[in-house]
């Protein structure tokens, strides 16, 4: 009996391997079910298993398969996955290499929306503030296909509603691998350019897959980002997307996305002429109101008597005066008397006082001149106030050469108040002139003369 031939382990895992791939089953097209099994995200290739109820498979994904993935594996996740088995010879462990993933009873487009939907939500981006969409829009920027339905109902409202904007198309890709680079990149030309009121982006209606650029990651962020307001307009009123919930506002059609950006300008024309005959009649109510207390401060006995004013203060003038005067003296009086008071009892008494008389002779003159100033002082105050009332009497401005022009009892404060032939009275200091206005002539400066 021959001795049997011992082979290496490599040797056998390199024969184990050819038979895997030269198996016509296992070499092509493998289609596995299970669910995810220790998977952790790696930066490039993903390693992970697959397991049922009573069986477990390595499975390994490159890179370029895992970024064509629409949704993010996540452990427990049930998905149906298509690729070739095969063994890889380190570790003699047979595994399946992954071209193509998609989860078990939803579809793969449906689970990633719903994943990005729920990360952007728990960043709360969702719960930013939305900016307020420019009532009256100068410009407005409209991102979408050039050859669609979209910009031609765009521009079809606008003309309608406000036919005063400017309309700037900035043409994107809406549909297929390029459309959200697309979309991005416009979005960051009208934000570079800035001189933009509102933007616009949308597409027309279509499935899941048509307007799934408006559900990458790239393309809510671009919108987060910008500096003008957004209103999005991606497909039917039934049809909703990422685009949709961090845009400024959603509009469900894009007619609705132009009126929401814009007002109808008849009715703002026909609200501004309400409004301008608003503040007419109440401009006309406070003139009238103004017009009327000067006419009755004009027609007021005060007014026309303006003597009256100070004659009442003429009269305390006098009363003070008076009161002035008979205090001074009273007060002379009194001191006259406790004074020869004084003297009496010296005379009664005849001392010797030589001295003393004479001082006492010094101080009764000393005395009299203080008195005697009290009383210049007050006079001169006296006749200071009655100057002062003089002087703003309206009859010395008469007495000085001027004159009230007046025109059936209304004062005449300006020539425009006159015609020729009107005519018109000048009160003087001492009497009323009647005249007839002979000529009225305008002076260079922008007022006229009579």
């Amino acid at each position: 009996m021959s001795e049997p031939e011992y082979l290496t382990v490599s040797a056998l895992t390199k024969y184990l391997k050819r038979k895997f791939d030269l198996d016509p089953y296992l070499n092509r097209r493998v289609y596995l079910t299970g669910e995810i099994s220790n998977f952790r995200l790696r930066p490039r290739h993903q390693y992970f298993s697959l397991k049922d109820e009573h069986a477990k498979i390595s499975a390994i994904m490159f890179q370029s398969a895992f970024q064509k993935l629409k949704f993010r594996p996540e452990e427990g996740m049930k998905v149906l996955v298509c690729g070739r088995v095969s063994i890889y010879e380190p570790s003699g462990q047979y595994q399946i290499y992954i071209d193509q993933m998609e989860p078990n009873g939803i579809g793969a487009l449906y689970q990633a929306f719903e994943q990005l939907k729920k990360k952007l939500q728990a960043e709360g981006v969702f719960d930013l503030p939305k900016r307020d969409i420019p009532q009256f829009p100068k410009r407005i920027a409209v991102i979408t296909s050039p050859s669609g339905a979209v910009i031609r109902d765009i521009i079809t409202t606008v003309q309608r509603r406000y036919p005063i904007v400017q309309l700037v198309l900035f043409p994107a890709q809406v549909q297929g691998v390029q459309a959200a680079d697309s979309l991005v990149n416009c979005l960051k030309q009208v934000n570079q350019q800035g001189n933009f009121d509102t933007i616009i982006i949308g597409r027309g209606g279509g499935s899941i897959e048509d307007l799934w650029p408006f559900n990458e990651e790239k393309v809510a962020r671009a919108i987060v980002a910008s500096q003008i307001p957004v209103i999005s307009s991606v497909g039917h009123e039934t049809d909703t997307t990422i685009a949709d919930y961090v845009a400024d506002l959603r509009a469900p059609t894009p007619t609705a996305a132009a009126e929401l950006a814009t007002p109808v300008l008849d009715e703002v024309i026909s609200g501004l002429q309400q409004l301008r005959l608003i503040l007419y009649k109440a401009t006309k109510s406070i003139l009238d109101h103004k017009q009327q207390l000067l006419l009755n401060c004009q027609q007021s006995y005060l007014f026309q008597n303006p003597q009256t004013l100070y004659q009442e203060y003429l009269q305390q003038v006098d009363q003070l005066t008076n009161n002035l005067d008979n205090v001074v003296v009273n007060q002379l009086k009194d001191q006259a008397q406790e004074l020869s008071l004084l003297k009496q009892n010296l005379v009664y008494q005849k001392p010797q006082l030589t001295f003393q008389d004479q001082q006492l002779a010094d101080l009764g003159e000393r005395l009299r001149i203080y008195y005697q100033n009290v009383i210049l002082q007050n006079q001169q105050q006296v006749q200071h106030l009655m100057n002062t009332l003089d002087d703003l009497s309206p009859l010395k401005t008469l007495r000085r050469g001027y004159g009230v022009v007046k025109k059936q009892q209304q004062l005449v404060s300006s020539v425009r108040m006159v015609q020729p032939r009107d005519q018109i009275q000048i009160q003087v200091a001492d009497g009323v002139i009647q005249a007839i206005v002979h000529e009225v002539k305008e002076e260079q400066n922008g007022g006229k003369e009579a």
